[in-house]
């Protein structure tokens, strides 16, 4: 499962990355695996999305989430 496929409010896990190229940028604001992360608020229009991880609240383009894998808790 992807990270924009999630609904607010929901909880999950990082498990890895789809592109090589967002992964250390993603990194670097502390999305790393293992980390849990909770969808706090999705734009009207869908994009784009606020999530807490590490402990901050974080905004993504949709098309950043999309290239986080996560499980569901």
């Amino acid at each position: 499962m992807r990270l924009s496929e999630l609904k607010m409010g929901q909880r999950a896990l990082i498990t890895s990355f789809h592109s090589s190229e967002l992964e250390l940028k993603l990194m670097e604001m502390g999305c790393l695996p293992g980390e849990e992360v909770v969808v706090e608020q999705i734009a009207p229009l869908g994009d784009p999305i606020s999530i807490k991880v590490a402990g901050y609240s974080l905004s993504l383009r949709k098309n950043e989430a999309s290239e986080i894998n996560v499980e569901s808790i």
